[in-house]
């Protein structure tokens, strides 16, 4: 067994994992947060997509105990209570799932992409930088689209701040 500590959501955790316990297996079966999925469990999806110390991770080919003293984001620590991270809105505002499947993946996909790349991101740009998720259901078209508005709206929300 292996001691892994890390903080996931803004919260400590700690347990005794088996040292080969990939982190989507952690985070999903030991800490029963369940946004994060498994797809492909070989990184071509980006389904598991997390961040790990603010930088996109697939955590369906990442050891847990990589992970420990890290800080770990998942789908369900964008949202600050009953308000959506700016990508999540601008996901359900402009239709940017079909299924749902690949969402969160592609939700903290594009995140990390606005937090390297900046807001102001061109389709080229985003339809590029997503090569690594795969969405079976709908034509990107609208993920794009809700990357873009996400994007405009975290660099609003960043100037606002400042």
């Amino acid at each position: 067994m292996a001691k892994v500590s890390m903080t996931v959501n803004g919260k400590p955790v700690t347990a005794d994992i088996d040292p080969r316990t990939l982190l989507v297996q952690f985070i999903r079966e030991h800490l029963h947060l369940t946004g994060t999925h498994v797809g492909c469990d070989t990184s071509q999806c980006g389904a598991c997509t997390v961040h790990m110390d603010g930088v996109a991770v697939k955590s369906c080919t990442t050891l847990a105990v990589t992970a420990d003293g890290a800080n770990i984001t998942t789908i369900e620590g964008l949202a600050h209570g009953a308000q959506l991270h700016p990508m999540q809105e601008a996901f359900r505002e402009n239709h940017g799932l079909q299924c749902g499947f690949c969402t969160p993946g592609m939700i903290m996909s594009a995140v990390d992409i606005v937090n390297r790349k900046g807001a102001n991101l061109d389709e080229h740009t985003i339809r590029h930088e997503l090569e690594g998720n795969i969405c079976r259901c709908t034509g990107y078209h609208n993920i794009v689209k809700a990357i873009g508005d996400g994007a405009r709206a975290m660099g609003a929300q960043k100037h606002a701040a400042e």
